[in-house]
C-alpha cells in the first residue's frame, strides 16, 4: 500500500475521533454552556445533518480543483471547525463550530476514496479503500477514549484542541505525500450528477443507509440497555464501546480484502449475518459475557460491509465517482440519524431498551433484500452484455453518467 494512504488514515483517523467522542463529554459541555443534556444532544445531530448536507455541497464546489488540493482544503476546514469549538464563548458558537467541522466530513472520505482507489492496482481498490476508513474505526477504540478521558481530566476544550492539531498533521501529511493528480478534462457537475440515474448507485446507497442504520439502532442506546438489562455499571460501558471499536476494524479490514475478490456475496453474508445477530442481542443483552461477545460482533460485521458498499459506489458511478462517493459517506450519516429515530420511538413505546435491537434487525434484512435485488438486475444486464467482460463487479458506464474527456 502507497505511503500516500498513510496521510488519508490520519485525516480519517481525526475525523472520526470529533464526530464521535463529543457523545462522551456531553455531561461536561452541557455544565459549561448551563443548557440540559437534550440540547446539548444537538451537538451529535447538528454534526450528522452537516455530514449529509455538506458531503455533496463539498464535493461540488470541489469539481473545478484537484482532488488533492480539495482534500488539503477539507482538513482546513475540520482543523477551523474543531478550532471554534475550542474557544467557543456560548453554545452557539460551539454548535457553529461542529457543523464547520462537520462539512469536512463526507467530501474527506468521498474524495479520499477515490484517491486511495486510484493510487493502486484495480485488484486491491477495495483494500485501499479500507485501510483509509481503518483510521475512522481506530478512532473508537483509541481516539474516543482518550478524548474522552482527556476532556474529563483537562477539559472538554483541551480534546478538541488536540483534535484540531491532529488535522494539522493531516493536512500536512496530504500535502506531503498524497500525488498530485490532475483533474479529469471535461468533468462538470451536471457529469457527477448523472450517475445518479443509474439504478445500481441509488440502490447501495440504500444498503448504505439501511444496513449501516442497523448497527447503530443498536448502539446509540447501548448504554441504558447494558447499565439496565446487563447489569453492567455505567464507567463500563466506555471498554464496551472499544469492543464494538475493535469488531470495527476487524470487520473493516477483513471487508477489504474480500471485497476485492467477491464483492456481492460478501455484501449477501455479512448483512444477512448483522440481521441475524441484532435480532439474537434482544437475548443476549441479558448476559454480560454474551452481550460483549455480540458488540464485537455487531462492530466486525457492520464495517465489514463499508469497504464493499463504497467499492459497489465507485464502481457504479464509474464515469463520475467523485459526488457519489461523498454522497454515500452521508447515507451513512443518515443512516445513523433514521436508526436513532426510530430506536428512540420503540423505546418511548414502552418496549424496553432491546427493541432497538428488532429495529436494528429490520434494517439490516431490509438492506439484504435490497443487495439480492441489486444482484439479480446485475445478472440480468450481464445477460445484455452490458457488463465489462472479466469484471462481474464493475458494469460498463452508461453513456449519462461519462465524463467527456
Amino acid at each position: 500500500m502507497p505511503l500516500a494512504l498513510l496521510a488519508l488514515t490520519i485525516g480519517a483517523f481525526g475525523i472520526g475521533t470529533t464526530e464521535f467522542v463529543i457523545m462522551g463529554l456531553l455531561p461536561e459541555v452541557a455544565g459549561d454552556f448551563q443548557v440540559s443534556i437534550p440540547t446539548a444532544g444537538f451537538l451529535v445531530t447538528g454534526y450528522a445533518l452537516g455530514v449529509v448536507l455538506g458531503a455533496p455541497l463539498m464535493t461540488l464546489l470541489g469539481t473545478r480543483v484537484s482532488r488533492k488540493r480539495m482534500l488539503m482544503l477539507l482538513m482546513g476546514l475540520f482543523v477551523v471547525g474543531n478550532v471554534v469549538s475550542a474557544l467557543a464563548p456560548v453554545f452557539g458558537v460551539m454548535l457553529a463550530g461542529r457543523v464547520i467541522a462537520s462539512l469536512a466530513h463526507g467530501a474527506f472520505f468521498g474524495i479520499g476514496s477515490v484517491v486511495a482507489a486510484d493510487l493502486v492496482a484495480p485488484q486491491k481498490k477495495a483494500g485501499a479503500i479500507a485501510m483509509m476508513f481503518t483510521g475512522l474505526t481506530v478512532a473508537n477504540v483509541v481516539g474516543v477514549p482518550l478524548g474522552t478521558y482527556l476532556g474529563q481530566t483537562a477539559g472538554w476544550r483541551t480534546t478538541f484542541l488536540v483534535v484540531a492539531a491532529l488535522g494539522v498533521v493531516g493536512l500536512l501529511g496530504v500535502a506531503r505525500l498524497v500525488p498530485e493528480q490532475p483533474r479529469a478534462e471535461g468533468v462538470r457537475i451536471r457529469h457527477e450528477l448523472a450517475a445518479f440515474r443509474n439504478v445500481q448507485v441509488l440502490l447501495a446507497m440504500a444498503m448504505t443507509v439501511l444496513g449501516f442504520g442497523g448497527v447503530f439502532a443498536a448502539i446509540t442506546y447501548i448504554t441504558p440497555m447494558m447499565t439496565e438489562v446487563a447489569g453492567y455499571s455505567v464507567s463500563s460501558v466506555t471498554w464496551l464501546l472499544v469492543l464494538f471499536g475493535l469488531g470495527m476494524v476487524g470487520g473493516n479490514l477483513v471487508g477489504g480484502k474480500l471485497a476485492d475478490r467477491r464483492l456481492m456475496p460478501l455484501l449477501y453474508v455479512s448483512l444477512g449475518a448483522l440481521a441475524v445477530v441484532l435480532g439474537l442481542f434482544t437475548v443476549t443483552a441479558h448476559n454480560k459475557v454474551a452481550a460483549a461477545v455480540t458488540i464485537v460482533l455487531i462492530g466486525a460485521l457492520g464495517f465489514a460491509t463499508v469497504p464493499p458498499l463504497q467499492k459497489r459506489v465507485l464502481d457504479q458511478a464509474a464515469g463520475a465517482p467523485t459526488l457519489a462517493s461523498a454522497v454515500n459517506i452521508g447515507a451513512f450519516n443518515l443512516g445513523n440519524a433514521l436508526s436513532a429515530w426510530l430506536g428512540g420511538l420503540v423505546i418511548a413505546a414502552g418496549l424496553g431498551y432491546t427493541a432497538p435491537n428488532w429495529v436494528g434487525a429490520v434494517l439490516a434484512a431490509s438492506a439484504l433484500l435490497l443487495a439480492v435485488l441489486s444482484g439479480l438486475l446485475e445478472r440480468r444486464d450481464t445477460g445484455k452484455g452490458r457488463i465489462v467482460a472479466g469484471n462481474g463487479n464493475s458494469p460498463e458506464p452508461t453513456p449519462v453518467a461519462v465524463a467527456r474527456h
